[in-house]
C-alpha cells in the first residue's frame, strides 16, 4: 500500500521532532486513503515523554467528534522515536488498535509508514506501508 505525503509536510514532521528531542513529539493526520492532507501537532501528555508518547486525549475527541460532523477524517498519527528507530517499538505495539489507521514513525532524518492491523508482520500489529514524498 502507498500513502501520499507532501514533501512540506515532510519537512514540518522533521522539524518538530528535531525541536522535541530528546522528547518524543507526536501529532494526527488527516487525510484519505491515499494521501495524507494535513497534520496537527498536539501535546504528548506521557509522564516518561522521553521514551513514550500518548496524544492529548482532548485534541483526539475533538478531532474524531469534528470527522463525525462532517470534517476532515483523521487517517492516524505520527510520532518520534528521539533515540530509536523510524519502525513501531514493542510497546507501541502494545498499545495500538488494530483499527487500520495509519502511523508514521520519526526518527533521525527518516519517516516510515505503518498501518495497524491484527496479526501485522512487524510485531504481530504492524504492516509497512510505502510514503510517496510529493510537492
Amino acid at each position: 500500500m502507498q500513502v501520499m505525503l507532501s514533501s512540506a509536510l515532510h519537512a514540518q514532521m522533521l522539524a518538530l521532532a528535531e525541536v522535541a528531542h530528546p522528547h518524543e513529539c507526536c501529532g494526527l493526520l488527516f487525510g484519505d486513503d491515499g494521501a495524507i492532507r494535513r497534520m496537527q501537532p498536539v501535546a504528548n501528555v506521557s509522564d516518561t515523554p522521553d521514551r513514550a508518547f500518548e496524544i492529548d486525549p482532548a485534541a483526539l475527541i475533538a478531532a474524531e467528534r469534528a470527522m463525525r460532523q462532517g470534517g476532515e477524517r483523521l487517517i492516524g498519527h505520527y510520532h518520534s522515536h528521539p533515540n530509536g528507530r523510524a519502525e513501531p517499538s514493542p510497546c507501541d505495539a502494545a498499545s495500538a488498535a488494530a483499527d487500520g489507521r495509519l502511523w508514521l514513525v520519526i526518527a533521525g532524518r527518516a519517516i516510515t509508514g505503518w498501518r495497524a492491523q491484527s496479526a501485522g508482520a512487524l510485531l504481530g500489529r504492524f504492516d509497512p506501508v510505502d510514503l510517496v514524498l510529493a510537492d
